[in-house]
């Protein structure tokens, strides 16, 4: 993603959000991706950037090793697979299963030019204003102003990264307001399939813990994949995203 002024910045790593206010509190916390059909079905959505003209990235739902599974495929794409949430505590499990079958070759978590990854599962959090720092605060108004969707404070995305070492925690190269935290790295199980199990607390905590003491409520959980800065492919799996207490 090329620079951008200031306030897009946020789109940038805020855009999975769209469509956060769909949320129902009498939906389960995550629906499957689908069970029936290739489309992810509702309320899952794909959101990108605001005005994106590149490509999206796209998703799907294939039949794989005997199961189900969202297929993740960027190339030169941004773009993410939503699902939102009515202001659920903090205070839950996340576990998956993924798999990455393509690396973004030339990707950097730490530059502009580089700001891409194969595979990502995001939780996006309800931080309040107060809690964030005023820079940031006010790009995140300007942001807000732009779109009539809830743009989250805070997002905790959890990467499957090219290079960096397993445990790598560091902020997007556009904002702040998103940051990463490797679980996993290079090809050393690449084609193979991979349990996690986080505690989305904990993990807020220690990326964003400076800002605030307790969690705030988690408004969304996004899938998503990007390879438009460094004009690479990547293809991913994710299977058995559950949250839970």
């Amino acid at each position: 993603m090329r620079d951008l002024p200031s306030f897009s910045l946020l789109f940038v790593a805020l855009a999975c959000v769209t469509g956060l206010g769909m949320a129902r509190a009498e939906a389960p916390l995550l629906a499957p991706f689908s069970a029936d059909s290739q489309e992810p079905a509702a309320p899952w959505q794909v959101a990108g950037l605001a005005r994106q003209t590149k490509p999206f990235t796209r998703f799907s739902v294939v039949d794989i090793d005997g199961q189900r599974a969202l297929r993740v495929e960027a190339d030169e794409s941004y773009g993410n697979l939503v699902h939102a949430l009515n202001s659920v505590t903090p205070a839950l499990k996340l576990s998956w299963r993924w798999r990455v079958d393509k690396l973004v070759e030339g990707a950097d978590l730490h530059t502009k030019a580089g700001d891409d990854v194969a595979l990502k599962v995001c939780v996006l959090f309800d931080e309040p204003l107060q809690n964030i720092p005023f820079a940031e605060r006010q790009v995140l108004r300007l942001a807000r102003a732009q779109t009539a969707e809830p743009l989250p404070a805070a997002t905790l995305c959890y990467v499957w990264d090219v290079a960096l070492p397993r445990g790598t925690l560091l902020p997007n190269a556009f904002t702040k307001r998103l940051r990463y935290m490797v679980l996993q790295s290079g090809a050393e199980h690449q084609h193979q399939w991979v349990q996690e199990r986080r505690a989305i607390d904990a993990d807020f905590l220690q990326l964003f813990g400076a800002e605030i003491s307790m969690p705030p409520p988690v408004i969304g959980v996004a899938v998503g994949a990007d390879a438009d800065n460094t004009h690479s492919r990547s293809l991913g799996f994710v299977s058995d995203l559950v949250l839970s207490l």
